[in-house]
Parts: structure tokens; sequence; C-alpha cells
């Protein structure tokens, strides 16, 4: 009954701390799991319950949670809130600073020290076994040691093996440290070393949490792009208000030094916005009324009015934000490997430490005819050394922790990463393909070439009062003559009166049909002819223009060792080479529809894996059949971050290298920590059955360490550049 009530107290609690996510289900905040392979416990259990789909988080401290029932998520509930010490919290009730976070585990460690310093040096000295009191004394300064630095290891060891679990480290460090403690009082070595193995392992827990607590810091600090206020104006009156509060078409005023609250358009003010945190680039951007700014870059100069265009929830802040935090979702095959391995890892040891403790010694006392406890005394010693290093905390934190760095750095770029598995696809990526309009290209048309000042400038005035998309081209051109009684010809171009005489703009056809004399000219690109009063006066080139930087992006990523670079496009041919050419493009392929992009997608993934770039929205189904999809600039677009893998917060592509760089050496770092770490354990335990009392501090010594250094190296990701 008391159990019942407590389940329903701790939902009561879990319905005001819960919010719905993108993943298909709630997301709770939890405390006090203490490593990543309890993690890994939990989902197990929550995923082995009926009607229940969960997804435990150890880096985010969460669990998103889907039930198909009140009853299942009621299960779900009472299995979280009594496995060990997990808790479900709220962001207020969680503690901030190593200090406060960690203050039971220093109190613990200080008292442990303060009695197992002295007795160390009576026991070391031999002064405590002078006379039967310093004896007693010191046994019993061992003995508080012990207890109080091991007293949750023993108690969480009881609870558990009355629920039905062995395997975990809780009863590893139990097993190994009372086996030490007896081993020594039978040999009358006393007990030191039983002490010395709990107070390391938790001295290493301790430190491990700090190591992982500092790396969750210094990505929330990464992405600390929310603003905590927005300035309202109504009627002309100024009101804060929670940026979650504010609707499409709102108007706010942001002030110097502010974070631009949720996308909007500037209405009044021009300012340079820091951009830093979204894109990666140091230089600010210029701004004036009527840019589209994107929430999370800072205001630096002057004060904005701006209409709100994105509520927050659909902002780019809120969908960075939303992207880092649910990015360990999608665990890459490295990840899933430690998973596994970890499962069958440690009882694997454990079976060979069964071996080792009790059939080696009775083979050798077999083969000796005689039965001889310092053999079996030996033999049990050394298990007691494959317990310490059973524990597989090293791989099962530093994996997942040195891909939640590379993910959380490729966001400081811009870059935003959806989860490891897309990390390392980018990463093994052998082939990229790229759409060309928005993506190699601008995406818009402007004037390339023309004959001369006369012939832009009455091309831009008659142009002004056209509706074709071409007319864009002229937008920055100075036109100011006057034109009148303007016709557009659809297929042809705008005729109207300029000065009082026939001006026309448009294509070839135009012109010979208004019987106009003039020599054609040969290009790839769109040509816009020009006659006035009857007479040719010149032809302008238009064009939508290669980006800035894409050459180099090309270059780098050939660099990189991508195989092959090519454009696929529904452009002309010659158009299409062109534009390839200028971009450093290995090749193209023009004339396609979308359904012929997606077959020759397939084609080229026969030549390897297959990154594709595009603007994630006509593309979509290139991007899901690649085996890595990037789209191009589109943050605030539901479509592209469904269909891709990877999102650019900006349109530049010299990202993409830099991103791919990120990925090999984050995969790199895996790696290193995977082999590194089982390589660690192989030598201990291929040391510890060769070498005759090989000291079992040396196998706790050499668990944590290697446990660290992996957490060391895996910080290592947060520099990359």
């Amino acid at each position: 009954m008391s159990e019942n009530l407590d389940c329903c107290n701790n939902l009561k609690e879990v319905k005001a701390v819960s919010e719905q996510t993108d993943l298909g289900g709630e997301k709770l905040k939890i405390t006090g799991l203490c490593c990543a392979n309890c993690a890994r416990e939990l989902e197990e259990e929550l995923n082995g319950l009926d009607g229940v789909s969960a997804t435990v988080d150890f880096m985010n401290m969460n669990v998103v949670l889907a039930a198909s029932s009140p009853e299942a998520r009621e299960k779900a509930i009472y299995a979280i809130t009594h496995f060990e010490d997990v808790k479900i919290v709220t962001e207020s009730q969680k503690r901030t600073g190593v200090l406060k976070e960690h203050l039971d585990e220093f109190i613990r460690i200080g008292v442990s020290l303060l009695f197992f310093i002295p007795a160390l040096v009576l026991d070391v000295t031999g002064i405590g076994y002078g006379s039967l009191a310093l004896k007693i004394v010191t046994w019993v300064m061992f003995g508080a040691a012990y207890i109080a630095v091991g007293y949750p290891v023993l108690w969480l060891t009881v609870k558990n093996i009355a629920k039905g679990k062995i395997f975990d480290e809780n009863f590893l460090m139990t097993v190994a440290s009372l086996g030490a403690i007896a081993l020594g009082i039978s040999g009358s070595d006393g007990f030191m070393e039983g002490v010395a193995v709990m107070l390391l392992y938790q001295i290493g827990e301790t430190l491990q949490g700090i190591a992982v607590g500092s790396s969750r810091k210094s990505i929330s600090q990464l992405m600390d792009l929310k603003s905590e206020k927005a300035t309202l104006l109504e009627n002309g009156v100024q009101r804060t208000v929670n940026p979650e509060g504010l609707k499409t078409g709102d108007i706010i005023m942001i002030k110097a030094g502010e974070k631009v609250p949720v996308d909007c358009k500037i209405r009044e003010g021009e300012s340079a916005l820091d951009m830093k945190s979204l894109n990666g680039e140091p230089v600010p951007r210029d701004v004036k009324a009527g840019d589209e700014i994107l929430s999370g870059s800072i205001n630096l100069t002057g004060v904005i009015v701006a209409e709100v265009v994105r509520e927050y929830k659909n902002s780019a802040v809120a969908r960075i934000l939303e992207l880092v935090e649910n990015s360990t979702a999608k665990k890459s095959k490295p990840e899933k490997f430690i998973s596994k391995f970890a499962k069958y890892y440690t009882p694997a040891v454990c079976l060979a430490a069964a071996v080792v403790a009790a059939v080696v010694p009775t083979i050798i006392c077999a083969a000796n005819s005689a039965f001889i406890w310092a053999t079996y005394s030996e033999w049990i010693y050394k298990a007691l050394g494959f317990l310490v290093i059973s524990c597989p905390c090293a791989l099962v934190i530093s994996v997942p922790l040195s891909y939640f760095y590379g993910i959380g750095r490729c966001a400081k770029f811009g870059i935003l990463v959806k989860g490891s598995t897309c990390l390392d696809e980018l990463a093994l990526s052998t082939i990229a393909a790229f759409d060309k309009t928005g993506t190699v290209t601008e995406g818009k048309f402007s004037v390339k070439s023309y004959t001369d000042e006369r012939t832009l400038r009455l091309a831009a005035s008659a142009e002004k009062l056209s509706s074709h998309p071409i007319a864009c081209a002229f937008d920055g051109a100075e036109g100011g003559l006057t034109v009148t009684d303007a016709e557009e010809i659809a297929g042809r171009g705008i005729k109207c009166v300029c000065e009082g005489k026939i001006l026309l703009c448009g294509n070839a056809k135009l012109l010979k049909e208004n019987g106009v004399v003039f020599n054609e000219k040969q290009s790839v690109s769109t040509l816009v002819y020009v006659a006035h009063g009857g007479e040719y006066v010149g032809v302008i080139e238009i064009d939508d223009t290669v980006k800035g930087g894409v050459a180099e992006c090309m270059a780098a990523l050939k660099k990189q060792g991508l195989s092959r670079t090519v454009m696929l496009t529904g452009d002309s041919a010659a158009r299409a080479e062109s534009i390839a050419k200028e971009a450093g493009l290995d090749g193209f392929e023009a004339g396609l529809l979308p359904d012929g992009k997606l077959d020759r997608a397939n084609e080229l993934k026969k030549g390897g894996k297959l990154l594709y770039v595009g603007d994630g929205i006509n593309d979509a189904p290139v991007m899901i059949a690649a085996d890595c999809g990037i789209s191009m600039g589109k943050v605030g677009s539901d479509a592209a971050i469904e269909a891709s893998d990877i999102v650019l917060v900006s349109d530049n592509l010299s990202l993409i290298p830099k991103g791919r760089k990120i990925a090999k050496k984050t995969r790199s770092i895996v790696l290193q920590n995977i082999i590194g770490s089982l390589a660690v354990k192989a030598i201990i335990m291929a040391l510890d059955i060769a070498l005759p009392a090989f000291p079992l501090i040396v196998s706790v010594v050499a668990d944590v360490g290697v446990m660290l250094l992996a957490v060391i190296n895996s910080m290592r990701t947060a520099l990359l550049k």
C-alpha cells in the first residue's frame, strides 16, 4: 500500500515537471543516476515494461518516455523513481556548482580519509601491531574509514540483490573490497587493502561525476543562446515579457547588448549583429529595415524595432537547443556496440573470475594431490582483481561523451547535427552530391554583365514594372527613367514607352518580332536584349551566381578524402557545365526531374557513402535516400529539419568541411577510447594472472585511471576547430 501511495505522489510531481518532445513522448528531468552503465540498465528495465518505450540520456540527465496507457506510464514512473537513487526533479531543484553538487561525496571521502590516513601510518610502520590495544584501534579506524565511504555502495548492493540485479558495479566493488578484507584478516595482513579499494573507487566515481558535470556545463554555456526576456511594444508602451509569450505579428524592441529573443523582421533602425553563437563567424553582420534576423544573435549597436515572424517554439534558437539536446537519441554504431558489449562484458569477466578463484586452484591442488589453502587464497586474490577491472564505465561514459562534445562543437559553428549516427555518416562519406539552385548558387538572379550603362538603365527602368522572376535581378540597378504604358508579353519580355519612344526589354524573339536588327549573342546565361525607338541598344547577361567560397569548399572536401563531388540539377547541360566548372565540382548531371535525382543518387551510393546537400524541401526524397543529408540555411523550416540529418544555420558551404573535420576527429577519439580502455583492461588482467601477488590497488588505480583518461580524451573534442 505504501508503495502505491509513493507512486501516486511521484506521478503528481511528474505532471508538473514533464514536457512534450518531438521524439514521440514526454521528457523527464532526473538526478541521482550515477553512471552511464546505470543509464543503460535503467533504459533496458523501462523498455522491458509492457507498453513503454524509453530513452535514458545520461549526458543530459533526462528520460524521454512514451507510454501506451496511463497504467503503463505509472509503472514506468515507479521504475524510474525506484531505480537506485534516481529522482525526478524540476529545473529549480537541480543543484549548481561542483561543491553543492558533490557535497555528500566530499564529506564521505573526507571523513574516510580522516580515519584511513592515521590507520595507514600505524599499519605501515608496524606501530599498530605493537599491542592488542593498538591493533584494535587500527582496525577500528580502518573499519570507520570503510563504512564512511562504502555504506552507499553496500546499501545499493543489498537493494539490487533483492531486486535480482547482481552484475552491477556496486556488487562488484562490494565483493572485491570485502573479499580483500577477508583475505587480509585470514592472512594476518589486516584489511588496509580492502578499505583502499573502496576509497579509491569512490574517489574515482566522484572525479568522474565532476568531469561529466563539467562537460554538461560547457555544452550548456556553448548553447547559451536563449534570451530570458523580451521588450514588447503595445500602443507605444514597453512591457517586459517571456520570449515564449510572443506571437507572430507582435512588435518588439531590441536594445544594444540584448539577444534577439525570437526570429523577426526589422521594421525600424539598423545595427550590427554578433552571430558567433549561430554560425561561428566572428565578423558582425550589418542589418537594416526589411532584414530578417534570427533569435540567438546579439544586437551590438543601435536600437531595433522588429516584427515577430515566428513564435519562440519555431524560432532558430529553439530549434538549435532542441536538436542539440535530442541529439543523443540517435546512437551511432560504436555507441550501440558499447551498449551491447557492456551488457555481456561484466558477466563474462565475473565468470572468468569465478574460474580463476575456484577452478584453477582446484586443478593445481589436484595436480599436487593436496589441499593447500595458500593456493586458493592466492587465486581468489587474483580473481578479486578481475572483479575490480570488470566495470565498463570507461567505455560506457567516454563514447557518448565524445559524441556529445562533437555535436556541441559543431553547433558552436552553426552546424546542427541530429545525432551521433549522423556525425558518423558525415565522417565516413566518400561521395558528395549538391543541388544547384540555392545550394551551389545564390538562388536568385543577378546581373552578370551588360553592354553599357545606358543599356542597364533602360532595362532597370522597364523591369521595375515586370512581375517576372528575372526582374529581381535589376533591384539594385539604377533606373530612374519615366516609363508608361507597360505591357508584359508572356514568353517574350516587356514593352513600354520611355521618353516618347517604344522600349523593348526581353529575349531575342521580342526584338525580332518588332523588326529590330541585331546580332544574337551566344551565352549559357539568360540574355535580356534592349531596343529603344526601334534601334538595338545592347544586351544584359542574367545569371544565378555561384556562392562565394564554393570552389574552396570543394577543394577542402577533396583534401579530406572525398573521391568525387557532383552537382544534380534540372537546369540545361550548358548552364550546369558552366556552374560546375566555376564551382570546382568533378562533374554534373543536368536535366533531372525529382525522380531522376533520386535515381542518380542511388547510383552514386553504389560507389560509396553519399553526402547530399540541398535546400531540404524540394530535395527531401534524395536527402532521405542519402547516407547523410545536409540542408542549407533553413532553420525555420520544418521540412528541412525533418528531411535532413544535419542543418546549417547559414548558407555558408565552408561549414561542411569544418563539420566533417570535427566528425572525423570525434570518431577517431571514440575509437581511441574503445581500443585504449580494452587494451588497459586486458593488460591488467594478464598481469594479474602472470605476476604473483599482483596488488589489488593497482587494478583499482588502473580502472579509475583509464576511465578518467578516457573522459579527458573525450573532452578534447571541445577544442576542435
